[in-house]
Parts: structure tokens; C-alpha cells; sequence
């Protein structure tokens, strides 16, 4: 194999990887807004937020933890702030970082749009499994323990 075709062939693996990743987010994306209100971005975050090791975090880490510009982030913080989902709070250590925190309606949220994640991105897949030149990213996505969000007992999250 020359080199020009060893590239188009790298070029071709991530155009259907692109095409693959396009589908998973529309089927999430579609979901979550039917149903909550949501968009991918929106439950990344609060997802993020409700972990243990997430309540309390740096705009600079949810902006690196969701592949966003700092200013996208910021947009994206305001705009659940306003719908009362995540707070904003000063830093007591140095007065001048912001950390970003999910609310208890945030948290309850992020809860009830879990199974509804899930289930789109089984669809996702099972629709995409059937589309020849992906099944092959598909079987080894499924062989991926981490894809499907975990549920959370909000009750103790709180």
C-alpha cells in the first residue's frame, strides 16, 4: 500500500467515524430535547456536575472535560443557570476562580434524562449497526464498557 493510499484510507476511517459519531449525537440530541428539554451538551455537563468528583468545578476543567472553548462553556453555564439547573459560586481560596456546581433540580434532572440517554444511544447504534460501512465501528463500540451513562440515586447525591 503507498503512502497516498495508506492517507486515504486513514481519511476514509474517519469520515465514517465522523458520519457514526454525527448519528449517535442526533438520535441523543433529538431525545433529550423532546424530552427534557436537554441538549447533549447541556446533559454532559450536568452529568459532569452530578459526579462525586465533579460538584464543585473550575469553568477552565468543564470546558476541557466537554471539548468546548471557555466562552461556549460560559454560554452553556449560563444558560441552565437561568433555568435554575447550575449555579455559579466565587472560590473561597483565591476570590478570583469560578466553579460551576449542579443544583438539586439540576442533579434531579440529569437523573431522569439518564434512561432517556441511554435508550437513544441503543437505538443509535442498532440503527447504524444496519448501515454496512459502520457495523464494524458499531461492534467495537459495543465491546466498550464506559458508553452508557451510569444512573444515580439522587436521593444520596443530595
Amino acid at each position: 500500500m503507498s503512502r497516498s493510499d495508506e492517507v486515504e484510507a486513514r481519511a476514509e476511517g474517519w469520515r465514517t467515524l465522523a458520519a457514526l459519531q454525527a448519528r449517535i449525537e442526533d438520535e441523543i440530541e433529538r431525545a433529550l430535547q423532546e424530552r427534557h428539554g436537554l441538549s447533549v451538551n447541556e446533559f454532559c455537563l450536568l452529568h459532569y456536575l452530578a459526579e462525586p468528583g465533579g460538584r464543585h468545578t473550575r469553568m477552565q476543567q468543564l470546558a476541557a472535560r466537554l471539548v468546548l472553548s471557555q466562552s461556549a462553556t460560559t454560554r452553556l453555564v449560563s444558560r441552565l443557570e437561568k433555568r435554575g439547573l447550575v449555579t455559579r459560586v466565587l472560590s473561597e481560596e483565591d476570590r478570583r476562580g469560578i466553579y460551576a456546581e449542579a443544583t438539586e433540580a439540576g442533579r434531579a434532572l440529569e437523573a431522569a434524562a439518564t434512561p432517556t440517554h441511554n435508550a437513544a444511544l441503543d437505538e443509535a447504534m442498532t440503527k447504524a449497526a444496519a448501515v454496512p460501512e459502520l457495523t464494524p465501528l458499531v461492534q467495537a463500540l459495543a465491546s466498550l464498557t464506559n458508553l452508557k451513562v451510569e444512573p444515580r440515586d439522587t436521593a444520596a447525591a443530595g
